[in-house]
Formats: structure tokens, C-alpha cells, sequence
């Protein structure tokens, strides 16, 4: 995780450990939100992660959808593949 992406999962940690507790377990989707941030700012940064964990919290709402919704994975460029 690059350092920026780690000041930007501060507050996700801080929220999984003192408000998550007394929240309850009634996530719509699957990773939670929170494990979503967290995951989304591992793969793709602070910037590109940071903004998918908005995009999925907007998506969190009574008339939202449910279910499975994994962080994408990184897209490679073409000049990162290996030589065939």
C-alpha cells in the first residue's frame, strides 16, 4: 500500500474499530463497504481507490442494489506484459 493510500485507509480502520462494533452486521453487498476501501485502496491507491469507495458508498442505499461487488482489478497496460 503506497503511503498515501495508507493516510487514506486511517479512517476506514478507525471506523471498523470503534463505530463498526455497535453498527451490527447489516451490509448490503459483499465484500462490506469498509473491506471494500480498504481492498480498493490496496490495488489501486489512494487516488483510483479512494474514488471507487465513494462510488460504492453512493451505490449503499435502501433503493441501491445488493449482492456481490468485488473491487475491480488493475488494468494492465499493454507494455507491462511480458515478451511472448
Amino acid at each position: 500500500m503506497t503511503p498515501l493510500a495508507f493516510l487514506a485507509s486511517l479512517p476506514v480502520r478507525a471506523y471498523r474499530r470503534l463505530f463498526s462494533p455497535f453498527v451490527g452486521h447489516n451490509c448490503r453487498y459483499q465484500p462490506t463497504c469498509s473491506a471494500y476501501a480498504l481492498e480498493a485502496l490496496e490495488k489501486h491507491g489512494a487516488f483510483k481507490g479512494g474514488w471507487l469507495t465513494i462510488r460504492r458508498i453512493g451505490r449503499c442505499h435502501p433503493l441501491g442494489g445488493m449482492g456481490y461487488d468485488p473491487v475491480p482489478d488493475p488494468t494492465r497496460k499493454p507494455e507491462d506484459e511480458p515478451n511472448a
